[in-house]
């Protein structure tokens, strides 16, 4: 069976995200700290963040969401572009965990004690441009038995990252899964222009049907 490009980066991601858990020292070098990033020019961590997680169950979601919609988004971007289509995909996934970071360094350049691990805003990249070829699909959120348009998860999740975001109780970078998703969308809207009408065309459909 040939292997994906997106198995490929959940086997690359899950090996160094155990050692990474299981070697402190390597945890600690590779996670995302804008103010050594800024200051010591150690510009690696933008993207080395994005392998390692912070526990068993953080790298867990973030592979499953991963698994589920990346073999689907690949596929899409083969089928529309070719051959390319593999590179293109895996540009999405690297842009989502650079435009996803650079919020980050913006508010915490100046701030030695703020530190952010993993792939979720690549992850929330590849999940929104899932969204925009299949915008009425059921998305089933994990332990909850139902299906929800996925145009309509769309915009529930951006509205509940903005809303966490905002509260900053927690330790959790909301800012970085909003800003994956809106490069997830754009970036795929600049490559295939005509998906905007697709999608408009497909949800407009879908509520007419409903209503």
């Amino acid at each position: 069976m040939e292997l994906s490009l997106t198995l490929l980066i959940i086997i690359v991601t899950v090996s160094v995200s155990l050692f990474a858990i299981n070697k402190r020292e390597y945890f600690y070098r590779f996670q995302y700290n804008p103010y050594v990033v800024k200051h010591n020019k150690q510009w690696y961590r933008i993207f080395s963040h994005a392998l390692i997680h912070g526990d068993y169950m953080h790298l867990f979601f973030n592979m499953y969401v991963l698994y589920n919609f990346g073999t689907i988004t690949e596929e899409y971007y083969i089928g529309i572009f070719g051959a390319k289509g593999i590179f293109l995909y895996g540009m999405l996934y690297v842009g989502g965990i650079m435009f996803a970071a650079l919020p980050a360094y913006k508010k915490h350049s100046e701030n030695s004690h703020y530190n952010a691990v993993g792939a979720s805003g690549a992850v929330s990249a590849v999940l929104f441009a899932s969204i925009l070829f299949m915008p009425t699909a059921g998305l089933r959120i994990m332990f909850i038995p139902i299906s929800i348009p996925a145009f309509i998860f769309g915009f529930i999740y951006l509205a509940l990252e903005a809303y966490l975001d905002k509260k900053s109780n927690d330790n959790i970078a909301h800012d970085a899964h909003i800003w994956g998703a809106l490069f997830g969308v754009v970036f795929t809207i600049a490559l295939k222009p005509a998906i905007v009408l697709y999608f408009i065309e497909s949800v407009n459909d879908y509520l007419t049907h409903l209503f």
